[in-house]
């Protein structure tokens, strides 16, 4: 794929960037470049490679879930400044 000074200032414009040339013909090269490696990269033999999401095998760190007993409200409230309905009480913020 040719990258042309108008699909530069399409893309430019899609992310409201405004480039002066020297830029444009840095990101012209870049870009560039990058095509020519994906470019290579479609060429390499990738039949029987199986799809994957990561380079490495990652697995569920997550503990499961279970019904643990919690704090008694009236406790966690007794440090409240103010509560209201069994809840915190706090200052407006938002006018």
């Amino acid at each position: 794929m040719q990258i042309t000074d108008e699909l530069i200032a399409y893309v430019a414009s899609l992310v409201r960037l405004s480039l002066v040339e020297e830029e444009k013909e840095r990101i012209k090269k870049e870009l560039g470049s990058i095509l020519n490696y994906m470019d290579i990269l479609n060429r390499l033999d990738t039949d029987g490679i199986e799809p994957m999401s990561h380079v490495l095998p990652l697995y569920n760190v997550f503990r499961e879930d279970e019904v643990r007993p919690s704090y008694p409200r009236e406790a966690l409230l007794s440090n409240a400044p103010e509560e209201d309905g069994g809840a915190f009480r706090v200052p407006k913020t938002v006018e």
